[in-house]
């Protein structure tokens, strides 16, 4: 038996193939919409996918199971678990609790996990070959190394009031019949790592066991005491920010994501005529470098998604592709970077980009406005605006700021002033760059903290040395 994890640092996420050797089939469990690390992997191997299927509805991407089916025709199995509410809208085989997918000697049986989700699954995996009895766990979103998928997304993205107890209870209960049930020595693969904002604590360790989970993970004295209250009770404090974008992908995910197909590879545009479709708003430009070079002069009008490990997660905070309808035009090095940035940028829905440029030279350009940390109290603010996680302004914030987190902002601009300028910040300047120049586009007048918490903190510190130097 073959099992092989796919991890995605952008997102936190990890999907799996699972491949019968002696059989020469694999199952891909959670994949991305860019699907040819599936197959590459599959050919490598010598294998076959003939099977893909998913945990649960996912909010924190857009799931690739429509899509490898697409391209490889292997079957589709989805949850029937969860209730009339929680069905996938696409046409699949339903998995319910106990239910089996076979590859050669491999067996892998759902089980119904609820508490994250209503119709989440889990997967028992017995490489029948060595045993008789499950080795391996795919927890999803369920158990994670170190903690447990938040019950609290329903409520945070898709609309549900107070769903967040339920779901709770329910995880309390599938750790009890379910989890702890387990042999301790079944290993544990979740589906996301830390970063993730699917839990609160989750561990960078890729794989875990039920008896070290069950031993050392938060939650095991709240189960073994049979405290569910208390477990609720920790359980649902201090959760991170939900994005506002996950509202979207839960949506999708249910209904069935579009299929894409083979996409063309993004070609180097003319500097011209980007020009004038910018000048008409024919194109939004996506300057992808570092928030210290975009300080120095950027595209007018252009939102900051710096390349690199995040262009997932800052790209759907500024872009809505359900109503921004313009292309996008990436700054990047070249045609493999362009490549690179629009794979990462499909994985959150966000397919229509029209190409590259390799340089902002010969494009209107704007200088975006900054404030230095000793001239913030001297200064006319409409809105002090923090867009950390709630977590980090509690810990710690400007006096007189109001939070509203990246990746809810522009979702939340009724909660911003309609006139007179916000100075924003987050921790170092890379989150606040992102959304200050989202606002821009929209209209608000953004100016930027210059080294934003950190040097404002550091200021304040030198103030407080020289005072108790006197």
């Amino acid at each position: 038996m073959l099992i092989e994890r796919i991890y995605d640092e952008d997102l936190a996420q990890a999907s799996y193939l699972i491949g019968c050797q002696a059989k020469g089939e694999a199952i891909v469990v959670d994949g991305r919409r860019d699907i040819a690390v599936y197959q590459d992997l599959a050919a490598k191997n010598g294998m076959k996918i003939v099977a893909v299927t998913e945990t649960h509805i996912h909010a924190d991407y857009l799931s690739g199971t429509r899509e490898l089916a697409a391209a490889t025709g292997a079957k589709v199995y989805v949850s029937g678990e969860g209730g009339p509410d929680w069905q996938y809208g696409f046409d699949a085989e339903r998995l319910y609790n106990g239910d089996t997918i076979a590859l050669g000697n491999i067996s892998i049986q759902a089980v119904h996990t609820p508490g994250h989700t209503p119709e989440h699954l889990s997967f028992l995996v017995t490489d029948g070959a060595f045993s008789d009895q499950p080795g391996y766990l795919l927890s999803g979103d369920f158990v994670f190394s170190g903690d447990l998928g938040r019950p609290d997304l329903l409520d945070e993205a898709a609309g549900g009031i107070d769903t967040r107890f339920l779901g709770a209870k329910q995880l309390f209960a599938s750790l009890r019949d379910k989890f702890l049930t387990l042999p301790d020595y079944v290993q544990v693969h979740p589906a996301h790592g830390a970063g993730s904002a699917c839990g609160k604590a989750l561990g960078a360790i890729p794989s875990s066991t039920v008896g070290y989970e069950r031993l050392y993970a938060w939650w095991g004295p709240y189960l073994a005491d049979n405290d569910e209250q208390g477990f609720i009770h920790e359980l649902l404090d201090g959760q991170p920010d939900a994005h506002a974008y996950f509202a979207r992908m839960k949506r999708e995910n249910r209904e069935g994501p579009a299929v894409i197909g083979e996409r063309t590879p993004l070609t180097e545009l003319d500097t011209a005529a980007v020009a004038k479709d910018l000048a008409e708003d024919k194109v939004t430009f996506i300057d992808t470098r570092p928030n210290n070079e975009v300080h120095e002069g950027t595209v007018a009008r252009s939102l900051n998604v710096p390349a690199g490990k995040s262009v997932a997660s800052y790209g759907a905070w500024v872009v809505n592709p359900e109503t921004d309808e313009n292309p996008l035009v990436l700054l990047a090095q070249d045609q493999d970077q362009a490549q690179d940035m629009w794979d990462h940028l499909v994985r959150v829905g966000i397919d229509n980009v029209a190409g590259y440029l390799t340089s902002i030279e010969g494009l209107p350009t704007s200088t975006p406005q900054l404030i230095q940390p000793e001239e913030l109290e001297g200064f006319d603010a409409a809105m002090v605006l923090d867009v950390r996680n709630k977590t980090e302004h509690t810990a710690g914030h400007i006096p007189g700021s109001q939070q509203l987190s990246g990746g809810r902002v522009m979702w939340h601009l009724d909660e911003l002033p309609t006139e007179g300028a916000i100075v924003s910040y987050c921790q170092s300047g890379v989150r606040n760059s992102v959304a200050a120049s989202a606002l821009r586009r929209a209209g608000y007048d953004v100016v930027e903290l210059d080294g934003s918490y950190a040097a404002w903190t550091m200021r304040q510190q030198t103030l407080q040395n020289a005072a108790a130097a006197k």
